[in-house]
């Protein structure tokens, strides 16, 4: 053989070899896309045609009170699915279903109707409902086990907790906040179909992913639902439009309670206005009023500006600020620093803050928290408005001595509170004290954080020796007292801007009191705050009340003993009680200050109108036959003839109004 045929052979045994590669290479190539790198496409395109996934409702985790009782958890439910292409006789399924499930028998006919090869006709129900479904056997129609969210304690700590939606997803409070790590694995319903679509097998794969958590608060549901029924009672007999009630503890910021009225049940919240969901003791600003004067002495007494023996003229009840005169309740001639606290003189305040100065007053109400949020673990937190000392005319200043012009929370307040109790520290407050796993392990803990020393100790006890004298007998807060222990705290009563007219209502108030008991060991720091309560607005009176109940039964239920120097010295001197009814304030003359709090006399005698707004003088006074003539503005501080004096001899009665302390 030639070597010219020898090299022909070779190239065409090359030219063959090439085309085999190149072959081998194509299929090994076309064979890798198919099986790796498109494998999961492909499968899932396959798969969609024989197996149809429905994926239902996560587990959720359990949320506990501190003694672990639980105040959310998931419980198991059925529902019923159909394959409408399988059901031969839908009028007649449609009416069984209808008569089990008590729905509309045309509703569920339009279902079955549907060309889709899978259908929801009601979910989370009963399980006895789904057992009777399950009896009907017909083809077609098929029940599942499904969870959903429920609430034993009802309306107990609702706007705290919040509620999750219909696929147990978190919608409000710290169900929306800890979303994440109360949703447990998803679970899957999966259909298998033949070729031409028709379900013919179901099955529930065993759920992957995190395993459920569960939450661990710090409140207690015993407190919780003894502040939620003492300030839905005080809301109801004041006809206010609603209210709040914070229990805090001063050494570590736990949140004991948190009551908001008006209430709502979580398993049921479609059926309420999305305003009855908010959590108003973090996102409802007000304006603290007499309350702010613990602070303002707080800070005058850290400055060494003044002490609590320290005296100032209080002109006689008429001060000129700015172009603008502010009134007291009463007039006062001198009057020491600790009286004008006890007595909640407007213009001694005013006093005592332009010795301190504004702009350090607004330095201290920002180291006490106020104009910023305390970053407790909720959503919707507000910060609250503090004018700044370049933007605040005088009057802007002298009302910020006494809480007007400027807004704050239930929290903060109850928050700055705290920090004079606890001896001068500014706690963060929290909610959730743990994250758990299934089995118990700990996930997150919170521990007490100390945002900033806000005043010393030595400041803190003076101040609280004055705060308790508010709760004597001289003081406005009478009511708040609780037998047996020593308390301490400060009244307060606002005005609110009316949102047409932009000024101050001069019928619309809040009323509220914070203090803490026991005063030489505080356990407990108490914020009540009621939102436009009727007639008779004082803080002390209102809010007061509910502070006692809270307080009084809080600290038997922690084990705090009572002191017994105080129950003896109560059962010596009956008057030492604290007073319970209207009627004791009424026959006790002992203090001036119990005649502000007065809330009527007997029927056949002129009423008594102090405390009240002016249309509701006007509304008693004409509802009783009387011509009322009126003089200021704010609430009624005197009236000519007395309470008390015989009706049948008076046709007029002049009542005169000053704006609230």
């Amino acid at each position: 053989m030639k070597v010219k045929e020898k090299k022909w052979i070779r190239f065409r045994i090359y030219v063959v070899a090439a085309f085999f590669l190149l072959g081998f290479g194509t299929i090994f190539t076309r064979a890798y896309q198919l099986q790796v790198i498109e494998r999961d496409s492909l499968r899932d395109t396959a798969e969609s045609g024989i197996i149809g996934t429905t994926k239902l409702p996560p587990e959720r985790g359990t949320i506990y009170d501190r003694e672990k009782n639980e105040l959310a958890l998931t419980v198991q439910v059925g529902s019923v699915f159909a394959h409408p292409g399988q059901i031969k006789e839908k009028s007649k399924a449609a009416r069984e279903l209808a008569r089990i499930l008590s729905e509309k028998e045309p509703a569920i006919f339009a279902l079955l109707k549907s060309d889709r090869s899978f259908i929801w006709i009601k979910r989370k129900i009963p399980p006895t409902l789904t057992q009777q479904v399950a009896d009907l056997k017909i083809d077609g129609i098929g029940v599942t086990t499904e969870v959903r969210r429920y609430y034993p304690g009802r309306e107990i700590a609702a706007h705290l907790i919040g509620f999750a939606g219909a696929d147990n997803q978190g919608l409000e409070g710290l169900e929306k906040k800890y979303d994440g790590p109360l949703t447990g694995p998803q679970h899957r319903l999966v259909r298998m179909r033949d070729a031409l679509g028709r379900p013919f097998a179901i099955n529930r794969p065993a759920p992957s992913g995190q395993g459920t958590h569960h939450l661990i608060l710090t409140i207690d549901k015993a407190i919780q639902y003894k502040a939620q029924q003492s300030l839905r009672t005080a809301v109801t007999k004041a006809r206010a439009k609603g209210g709040h009630c914070l229990v805090v503890d001063p050494e570590t910021g736990e949140i004991l309670a948190m009551a908001v009225v008006p209430e709502f049940n979580p398993n049921q919240f479609s059926k309420y206005k999305p305003d009855q969901w908010r959590n108003r003791t973090v996102t409802d600003c007000f304006e603290p009023g007499s309350t702010i004067k613990a602070f303002l002495l707080s800070a005058a007494l850290e400055e060494s500006v003044v002490t609590p023996h320290s005296e100032f003229y209080c002109e006689d009840g008429e001060y000129t600020v700015g172009g603008r005169v502010v009134h007291d309740t009463h007039k006062h001639g001198k009057l020491s620093v600790s009286d004008i606290i006890v007595r909640s003189s407007n213009i001694g305040a005013i006093k005592i803050g332009q010795t301190l100065g504004y702009a350090k007053f607004c330095n201290y109400l920002n180291q006490f928290g106020f104009g910023r949020k305390t970053e407790v673990d909720l959503l919707g937190e507000r910060e609250g408005f503090i004018r700044e000392p370049r933007e605040a005319k005088k009057i802007d200043q002298a009302t910020l001595f006494f809480g007007q012009g400027m807004t704050t929370t239930s929290l903060q307040l109850t928050m700055a509170m705290a920090a004079i109790a606890n001896g001068g520290e500014l706690m963060r407050p929290f909610v959730v004290k743990k994250i758990v796993d299934e089995s118990g392990r700990l996930i997150k803990e919170t521990r007490p954080k100390v945002v900033r020393r806000v005043i010393s100790v030595n400041t803190a006890k003076k101040v609280i020796a004055v705060l308790e004298g508010v709760v004597g007998s001289e003081g406005t807060a009478v009511k708040a007292a609780i037998y047996g222990f020593r308390v301490a705290g400060k009244t307060g009563t606002s005005q609110k801007v009316d949102p047409e007219t932009k000024r101050y209502s001069m019928s619309k108030y809040v009323a509220s009191f914070v203090g803490f008991a026991p005063a030489d060991r505080p356990r407990l720091v108490i914020s009540v705050v009621i939102d436009e309560p009727k007639g008779v607005a004082y803080g002390g009176l209102v809010a007061g009340p509910v502070f006692r109940e809270v307080g009084s039964w809080s600290l038997n239920h922690l084990r705090v003993n009572p002191q017994s120097d105080l129950l003896a010295m109560s059962e010596a001197k009956p008057e030492n009680r604290p007073l319970d009814t209207f009627q004791d304030v009424t026959k006790n003359p002992a203090s001036p200050a119990l005649a502000e709090i007065a809330d009527q006399l007997q029927e056949g005698l002129v009423p008594d109108f102090r405390g009240m707004g002016m249309r509701e003088v006007l509304k008693k006074g004409r509802s009783v036959g009387l011509e009322v003539f009126l003089e200021g503005s704010g609430l009624a501080v005197n009236q000519i003839p007395d309470a008390g004096s015989p009706i049948d001899s008076v046709r007029t009665v002049k009542v005169s109004f000053n704006p609230p302390g």
